[in-house]
């Protein structure tokens, strides 16, 4: 229905050609955002499917993988590009407009799983590197899925985006004190060299993607359904890598991690969707939380404990990598179908 001052404007040649290109406009933007979507959300559902096949390649044939480790940072390096690529000043600006919603998150985030990460360590009574790897995924920041498998949960995606922006920009500084005070009773933890490779392979490959982002953002759009199999395809390669330096331990550790990291992760999205509810931010905000606290940046894990621990200690990180996504994956279905529901009652109480 049109506006009456839709209805009595004058017509002409120049404004039908006008709305004529800004509908074809409105028109292929929407198609983009819909095919980006479409990509995004095939490549969350593959993408575990991808980390099995590498971490089964990774163990059954290690010796393909020799000499890849020092590859595994810059490897994490192109995904957190690929995340800055996809950042706008628009999630920035979220954070002011929501700082109640964004600081939860934030705080339940690296209160959460690094207390989660040490409590299970002490629990299952897992030696010193599985301990110390337990911790550090932890103490990492949001997971690069998570936004995705939020929009899947049909939870509040500005909120995911927000929370993640944030845990990401601060891990230099967070991270690095929070595992050496978790993991430094069972390995020695250098903070401050820590901090440094987080800043080469996560801060400023992100800033990196966002100053592309806004310079070069007409082209940047096109590759936006890339991004998401790019990413996919390069933590897939990082899982093989950290899967083949620890082969053998894998073989007599195997079960324990997978126990460690199950509860982690499932305990994780829990007191997720708990935080929520108890700050009274609503049920999509919630099923946000979730999965901003419970899915982790593993791969960063993986790095990091490769490179100060040992490859053992990267174990917890390579098995979360799979985890967190199949999890993720089958929550949200289960979300969605939930949230569904709920709006098909309350449609049907109001026709009535």
């Amino acid at each position: 229905m049109r506006s009456e001052s839709e209805q009595t404007s004058p017509a002409s040649p120049e404004a039908d050609t006008a709305a004529e290109t800004t509908a074809g406009t409105a028109g292929e933007a929407a198609a983009e955002n819909g095919a980006t979507d479409r990509a995004a959300r095939l490549a969350v559902t593959v993408f575990p499917v991808l980390v099995l096949v590498a971490g089964a390649w990774g163990l059954t044939s290690p010796g393909t993988f020799a000499g890849w480790g020092t590859n595994v940072p810059y490897l994490l390096g192109v995904v957190m590009f690929c995340m800055g690529l996809t950042m706008t000043l628009t999630d920035f600006k979220g954070v002011a407009q929501r700082p109640w919603a964004v600081g939860l998150g934030l705080v339940a985030h690296y209160v959460i799983m690094p207390g989660l990460g040490w409590a299970i360590a002490h629990a299952l009574g897992l030696s010193p590197q599985l301990a110390a790897g337990v911790i550090l995924v932890g103490c990492a920041p949001s997971g690069t899925a998570s936004n995705v498998v939020t929009y899947l949960a049909r939870g509040d995606v500005a909120l995911s985006v927000s929370v993640a922006t944030v845990s990401t920009v601060l891990a230099p500084l967070i991270t690095p004190p929070l595992t050496l005070l978790l993991a430094g009773a069972y390995l020695p933890v250098d903070a401050g060299s820590m901090m440094t490779d987080i800043l080469k392979t996560v801060l400023l490959p992100v800033i990196a993607g966002l100053v592309v982002r806004l310079v070069l953002g007409r082209y940047v759009d096109r590759l936006l359904k890339v991004l998401p199999w790019l990413s996919a395809l390069t933590i897939a390669v990082i899982v093989a890598v950290v899967v083949a330096g620890s082969a053998d331990a894998i073989k007599s550790a195997a079960a324990l991690v997978v126990v460690a990291v199950v509860l982690h992760n499932g305990l994780g999205l829990a007191l997720g969707y708990s935080a929520g509810k108890l700050g009274r931010l609503g049920k999509p905000a919630s099923r946000a939380m979730a999965f901003e606290v419970g899915m982790q940046n593993s791969g960063l894990a993986a790095s990091l404990a490769t490179a100060h621990f040992s490859p053992l200690a990267a174990l917890p990180a390579a098995v979360f990598s799979v985890w967190h996504n199949v999890s993720g994956a089958l929550v949200a279905a289960w979300m969605s179908y939930r949230a569904r529901r709920a709006e098909a009652s309350a449609a049907e109480a109001t026709s009535s």
